[in-house]
């Protein structure tokens, strides 16, 4: 008899999971609060104009051919991925204007240009950062990597880089401030000082440089789309608009899911739902298996608000960078443009291209402020600031989203994406894949894996149905 599995979202990494369970002979339910698969990596349309509507702005290639090819997928059947080659620039209010082209000797002869020297120092730092990538890449594919992995695939040498914080790790390149504040963006994204964020991010921009930021014809709601269709054909059942109101659990183990009108029956559960697995979905039975130190530390964890997001029309030239960053003084002063209209000609209609405008917002303010002082902090960056209405010749805000929205719409606990990746975080230990208090449950998506990426979510799902696999027996 077919084992079945329930899988909670459908977000990238329900889709994986349920995917590698079907290819396993599994019977796949997913349950989907929302009418659509793809969670924050879905997109949307607004008078003609193709969104994507999460977070999401740029592909890791590697960890999403990894995936695919363990679901025995090859993306170039299914969509055409664009290399990204003026990915970003970092506007401080300054003239200190900093550019990162995917191409590692135009970025270096930039800095050199402005602070002779800086570009040598340049190209030492991301030489050494790559060479730190391979090392560690492997263990993105390790469900729980301990040390002996480390060993193994030589990334001992590395521990020190791990155990330091991304501020550390960027001040011994000795590059110009300008210059390290832009190499440590995607903090500012997060909401995170450089001295709390962790050692791996001053990796991305080196892998930008030697493998390529990507972003797929059509938007990265692509990506949610190939797997959807290719778990309907694999078989997975969908139940979309329907909520799932608690795990069941008996002696510890899993029982199914219960509904609003009725009970699914599972020998697995995988959810996809991150924290509010052990915070919310968990029935009585299954709650009373933590302890209170394990339920304290999932409510004292660090979260990261989604921020405000104003989804635009925009007229005039588009030229590169894709992202354009502009950092200011004040608390969430960090804004980013994204427009895809550089990179996908395709996106276009009549004129009008579609781009994106987000302002990380702390989740302690965002929190304190509520509708009322999320809907402020929204209007004030949309109606005051000039800096992103001047790229282009017209521009028509089409939707809004603040914090308490996107909470409501994607079911988010909290009303955030994921507990904030911390140094701390990382090495006490992302949630498990495999419940260890609660047999048979299984957790996927972005609090189990680092990282922004799609494709880490991608990655997530599969480590879930593979300790799956594992545990009953099945080669994976």
């Amino acid at each position: 008899m077919r084992r079945r599995a329930v899988i909670i979202g459908a977000g990238i990494g329900g889709l994986t999971a349920a995917i590698r369970l079907a290819h396993n002979d599994y019977e796949v339910t997913v349950v989907e609060s929302r009418p659509a698969a793809g969670g924050l990596a879905s997109g949307f349309e607004i008078d003609g104009l193709h969104f994507d509507a999460g977070p999401y702005i740029l592909l890791d290639r590697p960890g999403l051919d990894w995936a695919f090819q363990r679901l025995c997928i090859n993306p170039t059947d299914y969509f055409q991925l664009h290399r990204i080659s003026g990915v970003y620039q970092v506007d401080d209010g300054s003239a200190e204007l900093i550019s990162i082209d995917d191409s590692l000797e135009t970025t270096a002869e930039g800095f050199d240009a402005r602070w002779p020297g800086a570009g040598e120092r340049y190209r030492r730092f991301i030489n050494k950062s790559i060479a730190t990538y391979q090392r560690l890449q492997s263990l993105q594919w390790q469900s729980r990597p301990g040390l002996l992995d480390v060993i193994r695939c030589g990334a001992w040498r590395d521990v020190p880089f791990i155990l330091r914080s991304l501020g550390s790790v960027l001040n011994t390149a000795r590059l110009p401030p300008p210059v390290i504040q832009a190499l440590g963006i995607w903090s500012h994204v997060a909401g995170q000082s450089a001295n709390a964020a962790p050692s791996p991010l001053a990796l991305v921009t080196s892998v930008m440089h030697r493998i390529g930021a990507y972003y797929p014809t059509g938007g990265i709601a692509t990506i949610a789309k190939v797997l959807f269709d290719v778990a309907v054909k694999a078989g997975v059942e969908f139940r979309f608009g329907t909520s799932v109101q608690r795990i069941g659990c008996e002696n510890r183990t899993v029982t199914g899911v219960k509904l609003h009108t009725e009970t699914l029956p599972a020998d697995i559960v995988i959810s996809n739902a991150g924290l509010a697995t052990y915070t919310t979905l968990l029935d009585d039975v299954g709650h009373a298996a933590l302890t209170g130190r394990r339920r304290r530390y999932f409510d004292r964890l660090s979260l990261q608000s989604p921020g405000i997001c104003a989804y635009l029309a925009v007229r005039g030239q588009t030229e590169p960078p894709y992202l354009r960053f502009r950092l200011n003084d004040e608390p969430d002063g960090c804004r980013l443009l994204i427009t895809p209209g550089v990179i996908d000609k395709s996106l276009e209609r009549d004129g009008w291209h579609p781009a994106r405008l987000v302002a990380p917002m702390a989740q302690s303010r965002a929190d304190a402020g509520g509708e009322k002082g999320q809907r402020e902090f929204l209007n004030r960056i949309v109606e005051s600031e000039a800096w992103w209405r001047e790229t282009f010749s017209d521009v028509r805000v089409l939707r809004t989203r603040i914090p308490c929205e996107w909470g409501s719409h994607f079911s988010l606990h909290r009303n955030s994406m994921n507990p904030v990746m911390t140094s701390r975080f990382m090495l006490t230990g992302r949630i498990a894949h495999q419940s260890p208090w609660i047999r048979n449950l299984y957790v996927a998506g972005s609090a189990t894996h680092p990282g922004q990426w799609v494709s880490f979510c991608a990655v997530s799902g599969i480590h879930a149905a593979d300790r799956v696999l594992t545990d009953a027996g099945i080669q994976s």
